[in-house]
């Protein structure tokens, strides 16, 4: 088994979450009565939520997170899952009352969904081979025409590759196209692409799972806030951020932090 020792990667969970003060300024939060929340997943997005190797059991941080609201708003979690292009689109036309799998909170996917308030916030990192040694950062990577990089279409990855990276065109070839985080990670590996770009929650996860075939290069690409998102006017908003700033007060979030980024081990 290998430990991910994360210590200097642990995600710093969000301090501001305006919406949830008025549910908890008399004390208690709100009860909804039991009532049935369907949430879409991914199950692509380690540690955050992912099928645990052997079992198939879907585990990570977000159902730790969401069981621990619906204990504390009286919800009943059903999930359902959906490929991760299909997410905002299917919460947006409210097929699904709520969708997570580390989602990025950007002003142009709040124009289609409501998010909830941030509950960890976190860096887009580079992740190579472990014996990579033709470039040390962006600049190098993009200075090699031979070079070329894994992303999701329309994920934060995708943009930051094409427009920190690269040259700003959503078509360049060098950027080839996965369906999931797991299968740009499995091309890196192969050999078939030379870069993967990923929040530090997830690339520091598999990294450190990867006893030595992995590595991270360059600086941090920038910050990114994570959100739960909701069809737009959720009634739901307010009570799950006032579920969200509870945990953050008594220390859950802090202890789902140190379970699944430092304390989690994955097989060999």
């Amino acid at each position: 088994m290998i430990r991910t020792a994360l210590s200097a990667a642990v995600a710093t969970v969000a301090l501001v979450l305006p919406a949830a003060t008025a549910a908890l300024a008399d004390g208690h939060l709100p009860d909804l009565g039991g009532r049935t929340v369907v949430v879409a997943t991914e199950d692509a997005y380690p540690p955050l939520q992912f099928k645990e190797p052997g079992s198939g059991d879907a585990i990570g941080w977000e159902y730790d997170a969401m069981a621990a609201i619906a204990e504390r708003i009286n919800i009943t979690p059903e999930y359902e899952k959906i490929s991760w292009d299909g997410m905002i689109p299917a919460v947006s036309r409210g097929e699904f009352d709520l969708g997570m799998t580390g989602i990025t909170i950007r002003e142009d996917r709040a124009e289609v969904v409501d998010f909830s308030a941030p509950y960890m916030t976190s860096q887009m990192m580079m992740i190579v081979r472990g014996d990579e040694d033709r470039f040390e950062d962006a600049a190098g990577f993009a200075a090699d025409d031979d070079l070329l990089m894994a992303a999701q279409p329309g994920t934060t990855p995708f943009y930051v590759g094409v427009y920190d990276v690269l040259d700003g065109d959503e078509a360049n070839p060098r950027v080839k196209l996965f369906e999931t985080f797991g299968a740009g990670l499995q091309a890196l590996r192969a050999g078939d692409v030379d870069l993967a770009l990923s929040d530090s929650t997830a690339a520091n996860g598999v990294v450190a799972a990867s006893d030595g075939a992995l590595k991270i290069v360059g600086e941090p690409l920038g910050t990114e806030d994570f959100g739960f998102i909701l069809p737009k006017g959720s009634d739901l908003v307010e009570p799950i951020n006032a579920a969200l700033e509870d945990m953050r007060a008594d220390g859950t979030l802090e202890a789902l932090n140190t379970k699944w980024f430092l304390e989690y081990a994955f097989p060999e």
